[in-house]
């Protein structure tokens, strides 16, 4: 017995979808992983520590404006407090001349006495003067500084060079060498020339 011919046709097969590229992380540009689940949850996780670093951030810098304000605040304070006490210890070391200037004028005394407890007293105000870096300006038989010195009048001198301080009429002060008041004084000039006798006497003789 003969076997009929196999008329059916051969089968094609079924298409095939090509694989979905995925990255190192196993993800597709879609948006999607291999698995077929969306990266939602990662990008919402740096979306929170942004918002952290953010939030951070932003702590620190209002707790650095809050230590500039009261940095500023306490320097305002010292600033004022200077300005308001800055002769307290100088007051504080005028006291005991008021008090020995009040002693002597409650005392019946003669006047040597008298004069030795001013000369105390002046002794013990300019120490107090010193100790606070004001210095006495008395430029006697020295010569003219117009730093220092202010010259009242002019004098002829023969016996002293020219620009020499011949007298005081109020003695100058410093306060940590920068004058705070000139001294008066009165300063030398060069003496007028003498007339020539000689000269004088030999017109009187032609005349």
């Amino acid at each position: 017995m003969e076997k009929e011919p196999n008329t059916q046709e051969p089968s094609t097969p079924a298409p095939t979808t090509p694989p979905t590229p995925v990255d190192a992380a196993g993800e597709n540009p879609s948006g999607e992983n291999q698995w077929g689940q969306a990266r939602e949850p990662a990008v919402s996780q740096l979306i929170e520590d942004l918002r952290s670093q953010v939030e951070t951030q932003r702590q620190d810098l209002l707790r650095t404006r809050a230590e500039v304000e009261n940095v500023r605040r306490r320097g305002e304070r010292n600033v004022e407090s200077a300005h308001k006490f800055a002769l307290e210890r100088f007051a504080t070391d005028l006291l005991p001349v008021k008090d020995s200037l009040e002693l002597g004028m409650a005392v019946d005394a003669d006047r040597a006495k008298l004069r030795e407890g001013m000369e105390l007293t002046l002794k013990l105000f300019s120490s107090v003067l010193e100790r606070f870096g004001i210095r006495e300006v008395n430029p006697m038989n020295e010569r003219f500084n117009p730093d220092l010195h202010q010259a009242m009048t002019v004098q002829p001198s023969a016996t002293v060079p020219p620009n020499t301080v011949l007298m005081v009429y109020q003695k100058g002060h410093t306060l940590n060498d920068r004058l705070i008041r000139p001294a008066l004084v009165l300063v030398s000039a060069a003496p007028p020339p003498t007339p020539d006798k000689s000269g004088s006497e030999d017109g009187a003789e032609k005349a």
